[in-house]
């Protein structure tokens, strides 16, 4: 097994004992993001939602990969009634061939955020 951990300086830190990113040959374990000093200047679910997607695409850029190489999300909502907001800005980043998606509402998230995103990606 070739296990890499991918790091990024542009990303938050982990704010726990556990890596940024995963990458085992060509798949890309990219842990959930967070921003959360987005949501301490309350720059709202939205605002929160992009910079979660640009922390993604900066670990998938770290390994070599982008957006199109996602294949599976995983998004964590404190407020299922978020969906429509978080939906829109997500979808500013992928135009075709989406990946596998959840989306579940959650009773907390770290640091109090209203929004998790976690992928797994693929490089062929």
């Amino acid at each position: 097994m070739n296990k890499q951990i991918i790091f990024s300086p542009n990303v938050p830190a982990p704010i726990g004992p556990y890596s940024q990113a995963v990458q085992v040959g060509p798949v890309l374990y990219v842990s959930g993001q967070i921003a959360a000093d987005v949501a301490a200047n309350q720059g709202g679910v939205q605002a929160e939602t992009r910079q979660v997607m640009l922390s993604l695409g900066e670990l998938l850029a770290a390994a070599g990969m982008h957006y199109r190489n996602i294949v599976k999300t995983s998004i964590f909502l404190k407020d299922m009634n978020d969906f429509a907001v978080v939906n829109a800005v997500y979808g500013e980043f992928f135009t075709s061939d989406f990946p596998a998606r959840e989306t579940v509402q959650v009773a907390r998230l770290p640091k109090d955020v209203s929004v998790e995103i976690s992928v797994i990606a693929y490089q062929e």
